[in-house]
């Protein structure tokens, strides 16, 4: 059971390290919440940045564990990654949502909207809402600018797994995490896996 965030072997598997991020809270200079969705990448598959080997873009990712990998998407929207595995292996898991809860004043401000929902229900919207931009590429997560801090062991969420989205290669693979019945989520999730209990829902 993951009960504090030392529990969090950041030089695992990203896919392994993925699911224990759900319900973990992500501040970034005070201003976030509970993460609620993520996505594993490992070099090995397609999809992975790290597929075509180490570049200036990728390189985080071929770092220590346990610090930020910042990249563009298609030109417009920042995104924000854990960086897994032993340096040398590129890996690490996308940030996909978090249940806002602190700074919501900064975030919709940041955003340009109220609704709670769309704050942060996207990596692209994440990062804006956080400010995170590629001045946050390669840091420790363990300082400041981010704070970490374990989810609830008493009530820890349940964890569904099912296909990445938003990917053309290596869809079949079941890397995407979420929190069951997030109302936060960038996309709903049907027919994802309970981790827990083995079911589909």
């Amino acid at each position: 059971m993951i009960t504090t965030l030392a529990d969090i072997d950041f030089s695992a598997p990203a896919q392994l390290v993925a699911p224990q991020l759900i319900g973990v809270m992500l501040l970034v200079n005070g201003v976030g919440g509970r993460i609620v969705e993520v996505e594993a990448y490992d070099g090995t598959e397609p999809a992975s940045h790290c597929y075509i080997g180490l570049t200036p873009r990728n390189f985080a990712m071929f770092g220590a564990p346990a610090r930020s990998y910042v990249y563009r998407s298609h030109g417009l929207h920042w995104c924000l990654n854990f960086v897994c595995r032993e340096p040398g292996h590129g890996a690490g898991v996308l940030i996909r949502a978090l249940e806002p809860l602190a700074g919501l004043d900064t975030m919709r401000a940041r955003r340009g909207l109220d609704d709670e929902r769309l704050l942060c229900a996207g990596p692209g919207r994440l990062c804006q809402a956080l400010d995170v931009t590629r001045a946050f590429n390669d840091l420790p997560l363990s300082a400041p600018p981010f704070t970490l801090v374990a989810r609830d062991p008493v009530d820890p969420p349940q964890v569904l797994a099912g296909p990445r989205i938003g990917i053309s290669k290596a869809v079949e693979l079941p890397w995407r995490f979420v929190e069951a019945g997030s109302r936060f989520l960038s996309k709903p999730m049907r027919g994802g896996l309970d981790l827990e209990h083995g079911n589909r829902r």
